[in-house]
């Protein structure tokens, strides 16, 4: 019950707080670019289906890289720790890739997958998961040495050095991973879905600006502001879990 009343204080506060910032601005500049935050919230409830509708696809091409990149960030990043020559060999290409705009790669992702959802989850996979390599990795090969001798003075299997060592210390690695790709690939999944997509909230916004509605414009910022609240607070939420 009291973690409940944590999360949903939290949640009002980070709204409200958002909202007075918003107010703020408006109330500053006066600029019709910026409607004020009351404006928005009307035009929400209006639209409630269609801002659902493409709240629940940029959701969806969210959570499918997310556990993708988890899926093989993972386990790559473990193998890497664990096999130096194989870390040698590979940590150059890893680190010639990894500061890339991987949004560069959106038209060749493409031609080869197609203009629908494919394509832009395989973006958001390729920023995502060299993110989560790259601290995996590191998270492994922080674990001191003498906990690794203890494993293998009993004698442990490789399955249960991964089990009972290794992801528990990596775990808040993965963590801050998350953290971190998913303000990326927000940023991203914006870009990705101004092209060839009739849903999602980058659309939405575009679409909008275009059409000067900045009501609208307005109302998928604000859902991409929520959308990202709600995957951190999933992430506070399974970390002070782990904690307790």
């Amino acid at each position: 019950m009291k973690q409940k009343s944590y999360w949903l204080s939290s949640f009002l506060l980070g709204v409200l707080s958002f909202v007075l910032l918003w107010w703020l601005l408006a109330m500053l500049l006066k600029n019709r670019a910026i409607p004020a935050p009351w404006e928005t919230f009307q035009t929400i409830w209006s639209l409630k289906d269609q801002v659902l509708l493409h709240t629940l696809a940029s959701l969806g091409r969210m959570t499918l890289a997310l556990f993708f990149a988890f899926m093989v960030g993972v386990p790559c990043g473990i193998v890497l720790s664990l096999s130096p020559r194989l870390n040698r060999l590979l940590s150059p290409l890893l680190y010639f890739l990894y500061p890339l705009p991987k949004v560069a790669f959106l038209p060749v992702f493409m031609i080869f997958w197609g203009l629908g959802n494919l394509s832009k989850i395989i973006l958001l996979f390729t920023i995502i998961v060299l993110q989560m390599i790259v601290l995996v990795r590191d998270g492994v090969n922080q674990i001191p040495r003498n906990y690794q001798r203890t494993m293998t003075n009993f004698h442990a299997s490789l399955g249960q050095r991964i089990y009972y060592l290794i992801l528990p210390a990596i775990y808040p690695h993965l963590l801050a991973s998350l953290r971190v790709s998913i303000g990326i690939a927000l940023a991203s999944l914006f870009f990705a879905e101004n092209y060839a997509t009739t849903y999602g909230l980058g659309y939405l916004i575009l679409s909008a600006w275009t059409k000067m509605a900045y009501d609208e414009m307005f109302a998928g910022i604000f859902c991409i502001a929520l959308l990202g609240f709600a995957l951190f607070t999933l992430l506070d939420a399974l970390e002070k879990r782990r904690a307790e």
